[in-house]
């Protein structure tokens, strides 16, 4: 089952932490939430697998620090 870890403000970030997860071996999907009224300017949530929630929440606060 899939498990949000993070809602990005918008889908640029959103890629850019996907990217990092996924450079650390994890297998990431986003869903946007609701419409958008700007292009990418919508809130995205960022999915892993349910079992992956701890490391991700690990590697996300480490990038997000930097």
């Amino acid at each position: 089952m899939w498990t949000v870890v993070y809602i990005a403000s918008n889908m640029m970030r959103a890629k850019f932490l996907k990217e990092v997860l996924i450079s650390e071996g994890m297998m990431v999907t986003l869903r946007s939430i609701g419409i958008s009224h700007a292009g990418d300017g919508g809130s995205v949530e960022i999915l892993v697998p349910e079992l992956e929630v701890e490391d991700a929440h690990e590697i996300l606060a480490s990038a997000i620090a930097t």
